[in-house]
């Protein structure tokens, strides 16, 4: 498959985005400027790793301080995210939706053109708009290595 976009790197400044809430609003990384963002990349929500990987995230995100945000981002309908939201019960971590033009997708080299999904991914982006982790996850059916994604996250908080 084809991935769009250059593969970011750890120092790299992050790409700004503008991607769609669950009500359709827009949101973009200067949205949360000064926060640590946790962006959570996956290609649909309604799969099973995808949903292990979100659920998964909600879980350790909310165990971390108010300035660690979560977005949990993919090609999927804003609709179908919000209905996928409740009824995952989903609370600490924001859906975001990639799917009007795929810029998110480009930007951040997760595009997948022959499906127009997200290619699973993790980044950290730190308080000044670095990126400070990122693993692009090779194979569509493996889980992006939680444990690793935290690591470099605590050791960001200090």
């Amino acid at each position: 498959m084809t991935v769009i976009g250059n593969n970011l790197k750890v120092g790299d400044k992050a790409p700004n985005f503008k991607l769609t809430a669950n009500d359709l609003t827009a949101v973009t990384l200067a949205d949360s400027a000064g926060k640590i963002r946790v962006l959570s990349i996956v290609p649909s929500l309604d799969t099973g790793i995808c949903d292990a990987q979100t659920r998964r995230m909600n879980v350790e995100i909310s165990k971390l301080g108010e300035n660690v945000i979560g977005y949990a981002i993919s090609a999927d309908l804003p609709f179908a995210q919000a209905r996928w939201c409740g009824a995952a019960g989903i609370e600490r971590i924001k859906t975001l939706s990639d799917h009007l033009d795929m810029s998110f997708g480009d930007a951040y080299g997760t595009h997948i053109k022959e499906l127009r999904l997200e290619q699973r991914a993790m980044v950290i982006v730190d308080a000044e708009d670095t990126i400070r982790y990122v693993e692009y996850v090779p194979e569509v059916a493996q889980h992006p290595n939680y444990e690793t994604v935290m690591a470099a996250l605590k050791k960001i908080i200090g």
